[in-house]
């Protein structure tokens, strides 16, 4: 059974702004080789690097045909401590947080949970930007994600 890995990142232009997000999927096989690897990305035209960080995770687990097991990787504290930790207090508050007021982007973490619920999912948190190869690659994907949305530079 090959091990599968999911490097996640977002990327906004301004907070909020023209956003992208971006997955790097690879899949492992017993000699640590790579075996399969997919790439995936998209953006938005006016959102928030917390948005982008969450739709890249929850990108990563629904773009699964089947119920899997794996470990997300991100560089983002918000979405691993989050899904890790905070979502269950917030799911017993009525998506409400500890100073009851409600929680920021609910739909997307609704999603996620929701996406969740199929795979065995180990979340592990990174330093971002600090050379990590694959980490560095998802980041150019949610660059490229957010590119179509950036304003075009007029030619002078």
């Amino acid at each position: 059974m090959a091990d599968l890995y999911a490097y996640t990142d977002g990327a906004c232009s301004g907070n909020p702004g023209p956003g992208g997000w971006g997955v790097l999927l690879r899949a492992l096989d017993d000699d640590g080789k790579i075996a399969k690897e997919r790439e995936l990305k998209g953006g938005e035209p006016d959102t928030t690097n917390n948005r982008m960080e969450l739709l890249a995770a929850i990108n990563a687990l629904e773009c699964l045909s089947h119920p899997s097991t794996l470990t997300v990787v991100t560089d983002s504290a918000y979405v691993k401590n989050g899904v890790t930790g905070w979502i269950f207090g917030w799911k017993k508050n009525g998506w409400k947080t500890s100073a009851r007021k409600p929680v920021k982007n609910v739909d997307l973490w609704k999603r996620i949970d929701e996406a969740q619920l199929r795979h065995q999912v180990t979340w592990k948190w990174i330093k971002g930007h600090a050379g990590h190869e694959e980490n560095e690659r998802a980041d150019e994907l949610a660059r490229a994600g957010m590119e179509p949305f950036k304003p075009k530079k007029s030619k002078s």
